[in-house]
C-alpha cells in the first residue's frame, strides 16, 4: 500500500461537506493507507493538524483556506522536521494545486499521495495588529481583501463565483488611498486599489493573478494596482487570464520581504482569510514546505 498519511478533512469546505466515506473510497481506489480524522469546527481542525506535526505525512481535505491553516499550524509549531504535506482538493477546489497542474477532484488528486514525488516551497508571512500569520498562496490588500471580506459572508451556493460577485459588489464604495511599499530592490509610493503579494499563481477559483509567481524563488511577486474604479471591470478579464501585468496603471515587482503603510486602513487576506488592517509587514521563508506532487 505504500507510505501511511494521516488525513484530516475540513468539514467546513466548499458548498457541501465531503462525507469521511468518500475520503477514504478515494484513498483505498488509490491504494493510499491513511488514518482519517474529521473534526467538528475550525478550532478542532487546528488542534488536529498540530497534534500531527510531528507524523511523517498529513494530508489536508479542503481548499486554500485548509492548506493555509495546515500551513500557518505546521511552521508556527516552531519543529525542525515537519511532515509532507498532500492536499486532496474539496468543495470549491484549490487554487495551489493549478499551479502544479494537480487535478482539482478529489478522486484524482488521490494518486498524488503515492510515490516520492515531493517539493520544497516558500511560505509567505505576514506581521499586522493581529500578530503573525502565514500563507502559502495569495495574500493582498485593497480592494480585493475587501472582496475577501464579503465573499466570505455569502451562501456558499454561490461556488467559485462569491469572489468575482463580492468585488463587484465592493468596487463602488470601496476608496482607493496613498501607499508606501517598501521592498528590497525598490520603494513604491502613491496612490493605489490594491497590493497583491503572491507565492503561487492562481486564485479566486482560477483567475491567473500571477502568471510570473514561483513557489521556489524565496521571491515574494507583488503587484501594485492603480486604476480608475471605472477601468477596473474592464482589466478583471486581462487578470483572470494573466495577461494584466503590461496594462498602464499595473506595477510589478518581486522581493523577499515588504512594508506596506497605507494612508487610510485598507484589509488584508491571506489566501482567502479576512485577517486584518494594515499596516502590515512580509516576508518570505524559504522552502518552509515539503509538498507532495
Amino acid at each position: 500500500m505504500g507510505a501511511h498519511w494521516v488525513v484530516a478533512v475540513n468539514p467546513a469546505a466548499g458548498a457541501k461537506p465531503v462525507g469521511k466515506d468518500r475520503v477514504a473510497k478515494a484513498l483505498s481506489d488509490a491504494g493510499v493507507e491513511a488514518d482519517i480524522e474529521v473534526p467538528p469546527d475550525r478550532v478542532s481542525m487546528r488542534a488536529v493538524l498540530a497534534a500531527a506535526t510531528t507524523c511523517e505525512r498529513l494530508a489536508v481535505v479542503g481548499g486554500d483556506g485548509t492548506v493555509s491553516l495546515a500551513v500557518d499550524t505546521l511552521v508556527g509549531s516552531g519543529h525542525d522536521s515537519l511532515p509532507i504535506l498532500g492536499v486532496l482538493p474539496s468543495g470549491m477546489g484549490c487554487d495551489l494545486l493549478r499551479t502544479f497542474g494537480i487535478p482539482q477532484n478529489l478522486e484524482d488528486a488521490a494518486h498524488h499521495l503515492r510515490g516520492d514525488a515531493v517539493y520544497e516551497v516558500d511560505v509567505g508571512e505576514l506581521d499586522g495588529s493581529w500578530g503573525t500569520r502565514r500563507f502559502v498562496n495569495v495574500a493582498e490588500a485593497g480592494i480585493g481583501a475587501a472582496a475577501v471580506v464579503v465573499a466570505n459572508r455569502l451562501p456558499r451556493l454561490f461556488g467559485a463565483n462569491r469572489y468575482l460577485f463580492s468585488f463587484g459588489l465592493r468596487l463602488p464604495g470601496f476608496r482607493a488611498t496613498r501607499i508606501r511599499l517598501e521592498t528590497e530592490r525598490r520603494t513604491i509610493e502613491g496612490r493605489a486599489l490594491a497590493v497583491i503579494f503572491a507565492n503561487a499563481q492562481f486564485f479566486a477559483g482560477g483567475w491567473n493573478i500571477a502568471p510570473k509567481a514561483m513557489l521556489v524563488d524565496g521571491k515574494f511577486d507583488i503587484q501594485v494596482i492603480d486604476v480608475k474604479k471605472t477601468d477596473a471591470p474592464n482589466l478583471i478579464p486581462k487578470v483572470m487570464r494573466g495577461l494584466h501585468l503590461g496594462e498602464k496603471g499595473v506595477t510589478r515587482t518581486t522581493s523577499s520581504w515588504f512594508r506596506l503603510e497605507t494612508a487610510d486602513p485598507w484589509p488584508v487576506e491571506a489566501d482567502g482569510d479576512a485577517i486584518g488592517n494594515t499596516p502590515v509587514h512580509g516576508r518570505v521563508l524559504p522552502a518552509a514546505i515539503r509538498l507532495k506532487i
